[in-house]
């Protein structure tokens, strides 16, 4: 069997964590953050975990990761 290629888009976008879940990033936090207050930065810090309709798709686009 060949191997499978990588998406390389899905690459630049998403990271496995340690306990094997797909790490995205969160929207909205570019640029203009002076007007977001305190509490919605603290929250956009954190990086949310794919949710689980997307992790089949997200298999099939990282075979190796």
């Amino acid at each position: 069997m060949p191997k499978i290629k990588t998406k390389s888009s899905a690459k630049k976008r998403f990271k496995v964590s340690g306990n094997g879940k797909f790490i995205r990033n969160k929207a909205y936090r570019r640029h203009i953050l002076t007007k977001k207050n305190a509490k919605k930065k603290r929250r956009l810090r954190q990086h949310p975990v794919v949710d689980e309709t997307n992790v089949k798709a997200l298999k099939r686009l990282l075979p190796y990761l």
